[in-house]
Parts: structure tokens; C-alpha cells; sequence
């Protein structure tokens, strides 16, 4: 393809299509360095990856606008990214040093960052669905014109707080965007063991919300899907369920062996991988030229580079201060018992 073919494609559409391709080359490779520096002892605690769900991060987040509201899983490192939430703020959290989003105080599974309104990182399995029910009801009790989106994995449809948040927000018609991320495995259980309905969206659908089931391993479908909710959300103030199925190409957690399933279905997954398909797609309809990859490969390296360079030079919370953010500050004070005293 030549540069006039791209030319021709429209400004626009080039840039968009590059940085969808940026966003998700981001988030795999600060993953894929997550993975080397927990090895190395840099990263503690517990760590799980997203590689292969780029395309949902991306997606979703591209629709969604600075004042909307994202509530993530422990999951969250991607979701952070492309919410905008500075590699080096994530990393440094990462490392639990001061000058991470969340002081350093979070970790992996606990990103925050209030400015942007990316409101977790939530470690429970499904604790951060009814969090967003709360937003949306906040939302709609002041009229306010935002939408809160809420990612979980489909081992959450399972617990029954997401039935009761589900029914909640379509009773009181909220304006909460539901985004599953099915990747088909609850931990180390596959979806058809625990499930007897594995069509997911049909479990919003019978509390009578608009749902639809889309490939979470194609940005573009995603992005379609998450602009369709949020102009439901926004228009008609009700909430709207995405099922987005994707797949992770890496063990639940760093701890996981991996055992429950086949390397061949691993691999199968990986043939749909959502960077080398966009970029594939993109240089057929000439938007992107073939070297367009390797010149975002060299600009994602440098910025990783910064990032963990950031992190390593961070500073430690010092113990005389783990106290902070504990209670309130005011002027009440506890005593031995805990009792407030003014």
C-alpha cells in the first residue's frame, strides 16, 4: 500500500485507526512487562493480566466521554490505560511507590484515579457492579447527562449481586453501561460448567434490559456496540448490557498453572488476536500502511521505557505514615476502645 492510498482514506480515519491500534499495543505491552517484573520480584502481591481483551478497553473506552464514569475488576490495568490514566502513574502504582494513582497504597488490582473518574479496580468478584449502580443513581437524581460503565467478567453473572444490581437499575432506570467481559473461564472453570445459560446477555434481557452480544476480540465491533449504549443511556435514561466475548491468552493470575485447559484452544484463540487483526484489516481498506505497527511498536517502547523508570525511581509510603487515610480527619479522635471522643 502506499502512502497515497492511506492519504486517500481520509485524515480522520488514519488517525483513528492509529490509535486504536496505539491503545491496544499499550496495554499488551505494559502487561507483557507487568508479567517480567513481577518474575523479578518488582511487582508483589497478586497480578492478572488482560492480554487478548485489548480490543474491550479499547473499545468501550473510545465511546465513553470525560465525564462519564468507569468502575473496573482486578482486571483493571488495561481499562486504566485507555481511560487515559498515565502508564507511569499505573506502573508506579504497580511497584506500590507514593507517586502511583492510587499512592501506592492500591496495587495491581486497585487502580484509581478520581480526576478521571475511573473509580476501580475492585478485588470481590462482582463488587464493583452495584459501586456503579450507585453512581448511576447519583447521576440520575441530580439529572445529570453521563453514563457510569461497569466491567466484569462473566464469572460475576453468577453471584447474585449482579441480579440484584441488574434489577435494580432497571427499575429505577439508570444510566449504567454493563460491559462483560467474557473470556469463557471463571478463574479455572469454564463457562458451560457453571452456567446453564452461557448466552449471557439474555440474563439482562429477562430484567428487561436492552442487551446484545458482540466479538470482544474486534475493536470496531465493540466501539459500535458501547456507542449504541451509551446513546441509550443518554437518550431513554435506562441501563445497557454488552456481552463482549473475548478470550485472555494468559493464566488468571500469575499463580494459576493453568491446567483446566487445552493448549491447542489457547492457540486457536490466539490466531483471533485483536492486534494483528486490526492492523490486518486496516492495511486491506487503505487506512494503514504495514510499517505502521513497528513505528507504534518503538513509540509504545520508549513510553514503557519512562514508565518503569518512574516506577523504579518512586518513593515508599514510610511507615510512620500507613495511619493516613484511615479514619476521617477532623477534629473528633478514638480512644484506646475505638470510641469517637471530641
Amino acid at each position: 500500500m502506499t502512502g497515497a492510498a492511506v492519504a486517500a482514506a481520509g485524515t480522520d480515519d488514519v488517525q483513528i485507526a492509529r490509535l486504536r491500534l496505539l491503545q491496544m499495543v499499550r496495554i499488551r505491552r505494559f502487561e507483557e512487562a507487568c508479567a517480567e517484573l513481577y518474575s523479578a520480584g518488582k511487582i508483589r502481591g497478586f497480578l492478572h493480566l488482560c492480554v487478548g481483551q485489548e480490543a474491550v478497553a479499547t473499545g468501550v473506552m473510545s465511546a465513553l466521554r470525560d465525564g462519564d464514569a468507569v468502575v473496573s475488576t482486578y482486571r483493571d490495568h488495561g481499562h486504566a490505560l485507555a481511560r487515559g490514566v498515565p502508564m507511569s502513574s499505573v506502573m508506579a502504582e504497580m511497584f506500590g511507590k507514593r507517586e502511583g494513582c492510587s499512592g501506592g497504597r492500591g496495587g495491581s488490582m486497585h487502580l484509581f484515579d478520581a480526576q478521571r473518574r475511573f473509580y476501580g479496580g475492585h478485588a470481590i468478584v462482582g463488587g464493583g457492579i452495584p459501586f456503579a449502580v450507585g453512581l448511576g443513581l447519583a447521576d440520575a437524581m441530580s439529572k445529570q447527562k453521563r453514563v457510569t460503565a461497569c466491567f466484569f467478567g462473566d464469572g460475576a453473572t453468577a453471584e447474585g449481586v449482579f441480579h440484584e444490581s441488574l434489577n435494580l437499575a432497571a427499575l429505577w432506570q439508570l444510566p449504567v453501561l454493563f460491559i462483560c467481559e467474557n473470556n469463557q473461564y471463571a478463574m479455572g472453570t469454564a463457562l458451560w460448567r457453571y452456567q446453564s445459560e452461557t448466552d449471557l446477555a439474555r440474563k439482562a434481557e429477562s430484567y428487561r434490559i436492552e442487551a446484545e452480544r458482540v466479538d470482544g476480540m474486534n475493536v470496531d465491533a465493540v466501539e459500535a456496540a458501547a456507542r449504541r449504549g451509551v446513546a441509550h443511556c443518554d437518550e431513554l435514561r435506562k441501563p445497557y448490557f454488552i456481552e463482549c466475548v473475548t478470550y485472555r491468552f494468559r493464566a488468571h493470575s500469575m499463580f494459576d498453572p493453568e491446567l483446566y485447559r487445552d493448549r491447542a484452544e489457547v492457540e486457536r484463540w490466539k490466531s483471533k488476536d485483536p492486534i494483528a487483526q486490526w492492523h490486518a484489516r486496516k492495511q486491506n481498506e487503505g487506512v494503514l500502511t504495514p510499517d505502521a505497527l513497528d513505528a507504534i511498536e518503538s513509540e509504545v517502547a520508549h513510553e514503557l521505557s519512562d514508565a518503569i523508570a518512574f516506577a523504579h525511581a518512586g518513593t515508599l509510603e514510610p511507615v510512620e505514615d500507613l495511619g493516613k487515610h484511615v479514619y476521617a480527619s477532623g477534629s473528633a479522635t478514638r480512644d484506646s476502645l475505638g470510641e469517637a471522643k471530641s
